[in-house]
């Protein structure tokens, strides 16, 4: 297992153990050799089931160099955090997030690609 793989399995395993939820964002699928169906394979080998295939974890295609998608991912978000009823403490800082995986291709984008989030 490759050390980007080990961050990645602890960082839906600090998630889970945290029992918040989770949003995958499978990028670059405006790629001709883009496989978003291989990463959900993937996922579920990480114990992260696709809601579409039945299980609770959202996740949503997108291309951000094209833009594609990424209102669904915002809409997504919003769903999930109605529906968990998540709400942010009044008179408190928000949470913090630390990106776990991460990289910055600055010949092709500006914009950096974070791979997973959690709670720090």
């Amino acid at each position: 297992m490759t050390a980007s793989c080990r961050r990645r399995a602890e960082a839906i395993d600090h998630a889970k153990a945290a029992n918040v939820p989770i949003i995958v964002a499978v990028n670059k699928i405006d790629k001709p050799e883009a496989q978003p169906e291989r990463v959900k394979r993937q996922l579920t080998d990480l114990g992260l089931m696709p809601s579409e295939w039945g299980g609770d974890t959202e996740v949503v295609e997108v291309s951000a160099k094209k833009r594609q998608n990424l209102e669904k991912l915002l809409e997504i978000i919003l769903l999930v955090a109605d529906l968990r009823e998540l709400e942010g403490e009044s008179g408190r800082a928000g949470e913090r997030y630390g990106v776990v995986e991460s990289r910055m291709d600055r010949a092709a984008a500006r914009w950096p690609r974070f791979w997973c989030r959690t709670a720090l």
